[in-house]
């Protein structure tokens, strides 16, 4: 199998991210987990979250430069990616982007990171009601396999039960992991809080959504019914007014929701927005648990 998702990610995080800083989204991903008494590893330049007793005053007054001392762990880390599916995933985000390619960009990137620091990397999902599973692995073929099937079977898939897949893991999966969820603002409001709760009692979650492009404005096409919009609904002022207040109330409700539960989640649109919102996404999680 050639590399083919593996070799266009790493291109991608290489495109976007600055070249000051090209050790950011690595070192935020090393640092996610780590505790107090982990072994000391190098120096990165300070960034705005980073936890200010990590800050190496003797080597900042030498560089002139704020530097934060970066630790590793020795325990390898078990990554799980849980995708969501359905004809969702088909469509567009607000960049007209395909869903699923930038949900296989992010959690190919996850995964890249998850390899790169020799962590084993896993992923299940539901077709249609049916489970799929990929076990904990930690080579860039096996990870290949899990983008190249899930880009696959999401594309012949119509319904989705992000529930389900996360009812699988409970019960099948005792071990902690650390699990990330790929689904959109819709699945995460279907999550129950019941699941949520159980969850991370046994884990650790991040949600990374993929947004959606606006039913109004522009031609809008219906995954569903294979057709376009009408002009008279996309153009509608009332309509666009409505639809805008509509996503705001469903992410701030999404947002409680999981922040109750101490989850941190983040949005992407585009494939270009995926190496700083993941980075954001890891920072904000390592923020959390260190405060």
């Amino acid at each position: 199998m050639n590399l083919d998702y593996i070799t266009k990610i790493r291109a991608n995080i290489s495109i976007h991210t600055k070249i000051k800083a090209t050790s950011i989204l690595d070192g935020s991903y090393k640092s996610v987990f780590m505790g107090r008494s982990l072994n000391f590893e190098d120096l990165r330049e300070y960034i705005p979250g980073d936890n200010i007793r990590d800050i190496d005053w003797k080597a900042s007054s030498r560089s002139r430069m704020l530097l934060i001392k970066r630790y590793v762990a020795e325990k390898k880390h078990n990554i799980m990616i849980v995708f969501d599916t359905g004809s969702k995933m088909n469509a567009h985000t607000s960049t007209m982007e395909e869903k699923k390619d930038v949900a296989i960009y992010s959690a190919g990137t996850l995964a890249y990171l998850a390899y790169s620091n020799g962590d084993f990397v896993g992923s299940l999902y539901n077709i249609d009601g049916k489970m799929k599973f990929f076990p904990l692995r930690t080579r860039l073929y096996d990870i290949e396999n899990i983008l190249a099937s899930y880009d696959n079977d999401v594309q012949n898939s119509h319904k989705s039960d992000l529930n389900q897949s996360l009812e699988y893991l409970l019960k099948n999966f005792k071990r902690k992991m650390v699990v990330f969820v790929i689904t959109d603002q819709g699945g995460t409001s279907s999550v129950s809080d019941q699941i949520l709760k159980k969850l991370i009692c046994q884990h650790d979650i991040l949600f990374v959504n993929i947004n959606d492009v606006n039913v109004t404005g522009d031609r809008s096409f219906k995954v569903q019914q294979n057709r376009y919009l009408p002009r008279f609904i996309t153009e509608d002022k009332k309509l666009i007014k409505m639809e805008k207040e509509a996503k705001e109330k469903i992410m701030m409700e999404n947002e409680k929701k999981l922040l109750h539960h101490a989850i941190m989640s983040t949005e992407i649109g585009s494939k270009e927005d995926v190496t700083s919102g993941i980075t954001n996404l890891l920072q904000r999680h390592r923020f959390a648990n260190i405060r």
